[in-house]
């Protein structure tokens, strides 16, 4: 059994067939938990998890993207240049975090079980250094509101932190390590992991860690040091599909838009990275998801 921690069925990238994706994803023994980015699908989250007895849960939040309104390119999501599908570049509204809509939609359904996607990014800031360092307060400011509502609710919280990983350590040592959660699609450096390790955080790896570039660390050693009893998988479908060498390898036919079964090959690198087998990944990360989330 694998649990993919972060996979989002509820963008539009699987409007037309989230309930076929989801069944093939659980008879694989496979289950899933569906971060949100803002009103509408923090809402679809909590029904799509609602339609399922077991495997599927709900995180409900506030991407730090949808604070101002933008454009949001292909490359943003992809970390890479790609043909474009039409739900890898939107459009945002800026939306102001209410915190009594997100607590209530969380008290809504038992298969609520975090807060989030919420966090720090850097991408698509204004240019203005004014303007920038006012976008960077907001960020924090509505990230310390997510915090506040997770603690009142005893929910753990995804973080999502791109290119802001140290200001989110530093932001987090505020609450002495009082906050339960997970810094979701880590690419920092084995010094920045052991800063979240020690606020008591789990780390999520999905499949950049197949990626080889300058911007991002040597996986093997981040991996390598991070222990396994704070290690969770994740596929943040539809985004960052796996490299189509790793599919053809498998057997599996190379697509444009990631799915939550992927996050088995996610796994399969730890482990290779690792040492250890296939099994011992996917019992430890079953596991440690299984406590993070209080399923």
């Amino acid at each position: 059994m694998l649990i993919d921690t972060h996979t989002h069925i509820n963008f539009r990238a699987f409007k037309d067939d989230a309930d076929k994706v989801i069944q093939n994803t659980l008879k694989q023994d496979v289950w899933m938990i569906l971060p949100s980015s803002q009103r509408t699908t923090s809402q679809r989250a909590v029904r799509i998890a609602e339609a399922y007895p077991k495997g599927v849960y709900a995180a409900v939040g506030l991407h730090p993207v949808h604070l101002v309104q933008r454009n949001v390119k292909a490359s943003e999501v992809q970390m890479e240049e790609t043909k474009a599908q039409d739900w890898m570049e939107f459009e945002t509204r800026a939306e102001e975090f209410d915190s009594s809509f997100y607590a209530s939609l969380a008290k809504s359904s038992k298969k609520v079980v975090a807060i989030g996607e919420c966090g720090l990014d850097s991408f698509g800031l204004p240019k203005r250094k004014s303007e920038r360092r006012e976008a960077k307060e907001k960020q924090k400011e509505v990230l310390r509101e997510h915090i506040k509502l997770a603690q009142e609710l005893d929910l753990p919280v995804i973080f999502h932190c791109r290119g802001a990983l140290d200001s989110l350590a530093d932001l987090l040592l505020e609450y002495k390590g009082s906050v339960r959660g997970v810094v979701h699609s880590f690419t920092g450096t084995v010094e920045q992991a052991y800063r979240f390790l020690q606020m008591g955080l789990y780390v999520g790896f999905n499949g950049i860690i197949f990626k080889d570039r300058p911007s991002l660390p040597d996986f093997s050693q981040v991996i390598s040091s991070v222990p396994l009893d704070r290690i969770v998988v994740e596929t943040d479908a539809p985004y960052l599909a796996v490299p189509a060498e790793v599919l053809t390898k498998a057997g599996s036919v190379p697509v444009e838009r990631n799915e939550p079964l992927f996050v088995r090959y996610v796994a399969e690198e730890v482990a290779r990275i690792k040492g250890i087998t296939f099994d011992e990944i996917a019992s430890q990360t079953t596991h440690n998801a299984k406590t993070l989330f209080n399923i």
